[in-house]
């Protein structure tokens, strides 16, 4: 089977690709060319040109015809239409961008997204709503009306090597320049699904292996367990064997740290029902086993200080500004302490647990 992958070099790429090798596939790759990397095999052909305009894409691909295409990269909408007629099988990557909520979490009522979000969820309908939600949402509607037998998969944030804002990183760079204390929007309690490249890989494969499942289907996907920032950063500081004090600021406080959590408000779980029950998804990776692994690949890859993966992250690092509002938080909790109430120990524990036999009441009156 001749496959295409629209990408190949990014997070999931070579997962992807590799897997569709052990496949029995002929593997072509089509991107820029502007980072290669060494997971992709010398047997993998490459096409370098842009896959985010119509016109590069049909210079790029003329005359070629796939048996299956997997676009993880470029314009997808683009990509779907210029191969209509020329695979046999089109899967296209979007994101869960599209979902109503997720970029603005105040256009629902009341605001927030709610908790696990299933894939038949409102999506931004309007240009006027959101314009980069929207788009998403567009993309998939492209791919399914040009491959009615295609799949669209809503990829969350991927962590994992080669991933251009890897937000790990902050941490990480954080406790390897000797930080002890990391501070975390919303009390570091937020949790978004996020999913190891590995296991998202491992997901858009299984739509290889049961094509008449995954016809005309969306799927949304991630680890299937998923921990709060705060738990991340402790799985981080276990890998690094580095001691951690989280400081937990309230979203409205955080300053630049807000880049560290995926929303302004709220949670953003994915319902991951549907590509367990279709498509029998389990994870390749546990997500504390991944994360680890992902944390040993940037120890021993660190990007450039100052460069675009951290200019990504909108991180200056600014250890300076951190230790003011570290200070100012010790202080307004002393007293924030030192003026809450005194709670009656009766009020603790509401329920009766008498002593003996046979009484009205306990001994605390209850």
């Amino acid at each position: 089977m001749r496959a295409l992958v629209v990408g190949g070099t990014g997070p999931t790429g070579p997962f992807i690709v590799n897997g569709l090798r052990e496949r029995g596939c002929k593997v072509t790759i089509f991107h820029r060319g502007t980072h290669e990397i060494p997971e992709i095999p010398d047997d993998v052909e490459h096409i370098h040109g842009d896959p985010h305009f119509a016109e590069t894409i049909d210079r790029s691909l003329a005359g070629r015809t796939f048996d299956l295409t997997i676009a993880t990269y470029g314009r997808v909408r683009l990509l779907a239409s210029a191969l209509a007629g020329r695979t046999g099988r089109f899967i296209g990557i979007g994101g869960y961008a599209a979902y109503r909520g997720w970029v603005d979490p105040y256009a629902l009522d009341p605001p927030g997204m709610t908790s696990p979000v299933p894939e038949e969820a409102p999506v931004v309908a309007s240009e006027a709503e959101q314009r980069f939600a929207w788009l998403i949402a567009q993309t998939e509607q492209a791919v399914l009306q040009q491959h009615p037998t295609g799949t669209v998969f809503r990829y969350p944030y991927v962590y994992g090597p080669y991933q251009v804002r890897p937000r790990e990183w902050s941490v990480i760079r954080r406790l390897l320049d000797g930080r002890r204390e990391i501070i975390l929007p919303h009390y570091g309690l937020s949790l978004s699904t996020h999913g190891w490249a590995g296991n998202l890989g491992h997901a858009v494969l299984l739509a290889v292996d049961r094509p008449e499942a995954a016809a005309g289907r969306v799927y949304n996907c991630g680890d299937l367990e998923q921990l709060t920032l705060a738990q991340i950063v402790a799985v981080i500081a276990a890998t690094l064997d580095r001691k951690v004090e989280v400081i937990p600021v309230p979203y409205e406080a955080a300053g630049t740290h807000k880049a560290m959590v995926l929303s302004p408000l709220g949670h953003q779980l994915l319902d991951l029902t549907r590509i367990r029950t279709e498509l029998g998804y389990s994870d390749v990776l546990d997500v504390r086993t991944a994360l680890a692994q992902t944390v040993r690949w940037y120890v021993d890859h660190p990007p450039e200080a100052g460069g675009d993966i951290e200019r990504a992250l909108g991180d200056p690092f600014d250890y300076a500004a951190e230790d003011r509002l570290i200070a100012a938080w010790r202080q307004g909790t002393a007293l924030l302490r030192e003026a809450s109430e005194t709670v009656p120990e009766i009020a603790r524990h509401p329920y009766a647990h008498p002593r003996q036999a046979g009484q009205d009441r306990d001994q605390r009156g209850r």
